[in-house]
């Protein structure tokens, strides 16, 4: 389709909404709407300090029209930029709406923090229900979604209320695992191919720790959360393991510590020793994600494990004495049906994980589904979602983060959920940006938050193990910007 913008340049906010309904085309951008073809124009028009913006998508030879107005902040660039992208973005998600008879889960809302505005609009003296309102009348949020958002936005409210100014969340990344999942984009390497490099790479991240925890000591910040992902942490051997965190207690202050997590992630992974390298580590919280309990799905997702070796991993890490188990589950895994879900999900919970988090399957570049064309049915995932909600309430838990990603099945979202009193402090920090993560190791992003501003900047560390290793002096170089970062924003 051929997408016109005239009087403003607002590539990303119509990208946005673009993809929500027409997810399998590539915005192609005209100077003016082409005669005979399918197009989208987006107008935004200025008299008196009240913006309008108009949008027109031409589908199969009828048009379907839209207009909203706002009148937003001169006075202020970023709720200026904000209220006019908002404005365009619900202009053009009506007229599509209305083009292509669809409905998106979430509205005109987009990006992969929705909750950010519930927050947002509660901050700024709203009450939760006036909030849930504006949800779904001013950006068409399905009410059981708003709802969602609101529960959520509580829960980062909660967590936000509770940290200090100087506290800060640490990751540590481990990119390789024993084999790579069909659906999996991340930077990782499988052990197979990359076992040469687990101790080179070691030494370099050692490094790295070593500097990155003097900067911190100097800055006088606080670790409230530690976070060991991957990849999967426990494709290393116990003994490495045991290493790594002796290695992150001798150099950083965790006195002030409130969560420790390491992502056990794949059953295939995982045995007693290890787990009790973790947990005398002084980690108290572990992932163990199954993604399905279905052996054949198992296997159609490239995952080497059966389901009978995660109920043995969960026995292990309890007997080990894990209290706070997090288990994932991913609706519109290839193969997989709503009933077949709905059997995962009554099988997991009769592990009783304390977290569970239920993410819908994200069709991303790089993946070998992707490459494959492979499309899950709109219909089936969102039962296999109205399920799990159900379920999980039935069986006490509630939700308490959100997030969404391009490219998910039915524009829905990944939803963590916990047991009273158990959520993951990590996982609300990193989702809601309520503080800086400084992240360590190949493929990790430290993002620099100043809570005051509202300003974000992220610094990358190269990607792959190997270009890791190359570069460690330049990524411990790159992190001493968290200096300048603090002097001028906070």
């Amino acid at each position: 389709m051929k997408l016109c913008l005239k009087g403003h340049d607002y590539k990303y906010a119509v990208e946005q909404i673009f993809l929500m309904f027409f997810p399998q085309e590539k915005p192609r951008y005209e100077p003016e709407p082409p005669g005979g073809e399918d197009y989208s124009l987006i107008t935004l028009e200025s008299e008196g300090g009240v913006y309008t913006a108009s949008a027109a998508v031409s589908l199969g030879g009828r048009l379907f029209e839209a207009r909203e107005r706002t009148s937003p902040d001169l006075n202020d660039e970023l709720k200026f930029h904000r209220e006019i992208q908002k404005c365009i973005k619900k202009a053009y998600y009506l007229a599509a709406s209305r083009a292509t008879g669809r409905q998106a889960p979430w509205g005109a809302m987009t990006g992969i923090r929705p909750v950010k505005i519930p927050v947002r609009l509660i901050r700024e003296g709203r009450t939760p229900g006036e909030a849930e309102r504006i949800l779904r009348e001013e950006y068409f949020a399905w009410p059981e979604k708003a709802a969602l958002a609101i529960e959520t936005a509580e829960a980062s409210i909660r967590a936000q209320n509770s940290l200090e100014r100087n506290d800060i969340s640490l990751y540590v990344g481990i990119p390789f695992c024993p084999t790579r999942c069909s659906y999996c984009s991340f930077v990782s390497s499988s052990v197979q191919k990359s076992l040469h490099l687990i101790e080179p790479y070691l030494e370099a991240l050692f490094k790295e720790i070593e500097a990155t925890a003097k900067l911190v000591r100097e800055l006088g910040l606080r670790i409230v959360s530690v976070y060991i992902g991957g990849g999967t942490p426990t494709t290393l051997t116990a003994p490495r393991l045991e290493a790594l965190i002796d290695k992150l207690r001798q150099e950083f202050d965790f006195s002030s510590l409130r969560e420790f997590t390491v992502e056990a992630g794949r059953a295939d992974t995982i045995d007693e020793e290890k787990l009790r390298a973790i947990k005398e580590g002084g980690a108290g919280r572990i992932s163990i994600n199954p993604q399905t309990m279905d052996d054949d799905v198992l296997r159609a997702a490239g995952r080497s494990h059966t389901a009978e070796q995660v109920e043995k991993a969960f026995e292990i890490a309890r007997r080990v004495g894990f209290d706070v188990i997090n288990a994932d589950l991913i609706a519109g895994l290839p193969t997989d049906t709503p009933q077949g879900f709905e059997r995962s999900l009554v099988r997991l919970l009769n592990l009783k994980p304390e977290n569970v988090t239920v993410h819908t399957l994200a069709l991303k570049k790089g993946s070998k589904l992707t490459e494959r064309g492979f499309l899950p049915s709109e219909e089936d995932v969102t039962e296999m979602l109205e399920t799990s909600q159900r379920l999980l309430r039935e069986a006490g838990y509630r939700p308490y983060y959100l997030y969404r990603q391009k490219f998910t099945a039915g524009n829905f979202e990944n939803l963590g959920w916990c047991l009273p009193g158990k959520e993951s402090l990590y996982n609300i920090c990193i989702m809601e940006e309520l503080h800086t993560i400084v992240s360590l190791g190949g493929g990790a992003v430290t993002k620099l938050v100043a809570p005051k501003c509202g300003r974000i900047e992220r610094i990358f560390n190269a990607k792959y193990p190997y270009e890791y290793i190359n570069a460690i002096d330049r990524e411990i170089e790159a992190k001493e910007y968290l200096k300048t970062f603090l002097e001028r924003y906070e």
